[in-house]
C-alpha cells in the first residue's frame, strides 16, 4: 500500500492524495473503490472514495457527484457518515470520509439474517436523529436502505451516501424518481399521485426495519411494475414468528413508517426536522434520548473486532484483474483542451478542507410546499425503468429515473442509477 513518497510535501500546503498513506481497499462502485487512509499529520483514519472522472462523464453522472460534493459540505452530524476532505487531480475525485469500522447493515444481514428489536430500536433511533437533521437542512436522501446505512466500530449507526439526495423545496412536490424501488415510497411509484417530499425517506427506514427484523421485504416483486403495484396496493403483512416474537410496540411503528399517507405517517405529522412523534411512541419512550444523542448509550450490537467487517473480494481485485493502483501524480501545468463535462468537474468539484473551512450551504431557503400542477391542468409522470442492480440484496432491486411533469427551469435535476454508486 502507501502512497507516492513525500519528503518534500509540505503538509501544511492544500489538501491532496500526497497527505495521506493509503491502506486496505473496503468497498467498490462503479467509479472507483473506498479504502482506508492515514493522515499523515494527524494520524487520524478515513475513508477515501475516489471515482474515475472519465467515467463519470460516459454514465452522465457529473451533476450527481457535484451534488453530492456540495451537499456533504453542508452537513455534519454524529449519525451521518461526514466530510473531512475534498479534493480532485487529473484522474479522479476524491472524497475524505469519516471511516465507518463496522461495515454497513447489507452486510450484515447477509451474514447474520435478522436482528432481535432492540437492536433494531436502537440503530432505527440514532438513524432518526441524523434524518432529522438532514430535514432540518431541507434535504431528503431518497436511498434509504441497509446499503447505505453503515455502523462504527462500537456499533453505533450513521447514513451514507448522498449522491441521489437532493434539497427539497418548500414550495412544491417533487417527482423525478430516483433510487432503489424496494424502498421507494408509495407517493414515488404512483405515477397518479401529485408527487413527493421528504416524507420519503421515513417510509424507507421503516422498509428497512422491517428487512432487519425478518429478513425479507414487506414487498414483492420480480419485476419493476409488480413491485410497484406491491408497493401501491398490497396488504402489508407481519411475517410468522420464526426468528422471534415481535412486540405490539413494535410492530405499530414499523407499520406506522409504511402508513401509505404521508400525512399521516410516523415521523411526518410534527414537520420536517421534529423526532418527538417518534420519542413519544411506545416503542421509543423508554430510551433515554439525550444520552443516545450524545452516543453515551452502549450499542446492543458489537460487530465484529477481530476481522473486517467487509467483502475481503475487493481488495483482491487489484491483484486478481491487475488494476492499476491509486498513486498521486503532479496536476499537469497546462492542462490540454478540456471537454465540456471535464471542466464542469474542475471548476465545481472544488477543494473542502474541514479544518479549515466551515460547512456552508449553495442553496436559498424554500418556501411553503404546494403541488404544482402541469401544463394540462393535472400530474402526468412517464417512467423508464433500469433493472440492473450492483447491490447484493435479498431480491433483486429495480432503480428507476423519470422525466419531470414539465420543463419548467424548477424541474429536478438530472439523476441516474443510484445502484451504481459505492456500496
Amino acid at each position: 500500500m502507501g502512497c507516492a513518497p513525500s519528503k518534500n510535501v509540505d503538509l501544511a500546503s492544500e489538501i491532496s492524495l500526497y497527505h495521506f498513506n493509503l491502506h486496505r481497499v473496503v468497498g467498490k462502485g462503479a467509479f472507483g473503490k473506498v479504502r482506508v487512509v492515514e493522515h499523515k499529520r494527524s494520524k487520524k483514519l478515513y475513508a477515501l472514495k475516489y471515482m474515475d472522472k472519465q467515467q463519470c462523464i460516459r454514465e452522465k453522472a457529473v451533476a450527481n457527484i457535484i451534488q453530492e460534493r456540495r451537499l456533504l459540505e453542508e452537513v455534519d452530524h454524529p449519525f451521518l457518515v461526514n466530510l473531512r476532505y475534498a479534493f480532485q487531480n487529473d484522474q479522479n475525485c476524491f472524497f475524505v470520509l469519516d471511516l465507518m469500522f463496522g461495515g454497513d447493515l447489507r452486510y450484515h444481514l447477509n451474514n447474520k439474517g435478522h436482528f432481535p428489536e432492540n437492536v433494531v430500536r436502537f440503530w432505527l433511533a440514532e438513524l432518526s436523529c441524523g434524518l432529522a437533521y438532514l430535514h432540518s437542512k431541507g434535504i431528503m436522501h431518497r436511498d434509504i436502505k441497509p446499503d447505505n446505512i453503515l455502523l462504527d466500530e462500537k456499533g453505533h449507526a450513521a447514513l451514507t451516501d448522498l449522491n441521489i439526495a437532493m434539497h427539497y423545496s418548500r414550495h412544491r412536490l417533487h417527482t423525478s424518481v430516483a433510487g432503489s424501488m424496494a424502498y421507494m415510497a408509495p407517493e414515488v411509484v404512483d405515477l397518479q399521485r401529485p408527487g413527493y417530499s421528504w416524507q420519503v425517506d421515513w417510509w424507507s427506514l421503516g422498509v428497512c426495519a422491517y428487512e432487519l427484523l425478518w429478513h425479507r421485504r414487506p414487498f414483492d416483486g420480480n419485476s419493476a411494475e409488480k413491485m410497484r403495484d406491491s408497493i401501491m396496493s398490497h396488504p402489508i403483512r407481519k411475517p410468522s414468528q420464526r426468528h422471534g416474537a415481535v412486540s405490539s410496540e413494535c410492530t405499530s411503528a414499523i407499520f406506522g413508517f409504511l402508513e401509505r399517507d404521508p400525512k399521516k405517517r410516523l415521523g411526518c405529522r410534527t414537520g420536517p426536522s421534529n423526532v418527538d412523534e417518534i420519542r413519544s411512541h411506545l416503542w421509543f419512550s423508554q430510551l433515554d434520548w439525550e444520552m443516545l444523542q450524545a452516543k453515551q448509550l452502549d450499542p446492543p450490537f458489537l460487530p465484529n473486532q477481530d476481522r473486517g467487517n467487509f467483502d475481503v473480494s475487493h481488495e483482491l481485485d487489484e491483484f486478481i484483474l491487475a488494476e492499476k493502483p491509486l498513486t498521486h501524480h503532479k496536476r499537469k501545468a497546462n492542462p490540454e483542451k478540456m471537454k465540456p463535462e471535464m471542466r464542469q468537474l474542475e471548476d465545481d468539484f472544488t477543494v473542502y478542507d474541514f479544518e479549515k473551512s466551515g460547512r456552508r450551504s449553495y442553496y436559498p431557503l424554500n418556501e411553503a410546499l404546494v403541488p404544482q400542477p402541469s401544463h394540462e391542468g393535472h400530474i402526468r409522470r412517464t417512467p423508464t425503468y433500469s433493472s440492473s442492480s450492483h447491490t447484493n440484496t435479498c431480491v433483486q432491486t429495480s432503480t428507476a429515473t423519470m422525466q419531470s411533469r414539465s420543463s419548467t427551469s424548477h424541474s429536478d435535476p438530472p439523476r441516474y442509477s443510484s445502484q451504481q454508486d459505492f456500496r
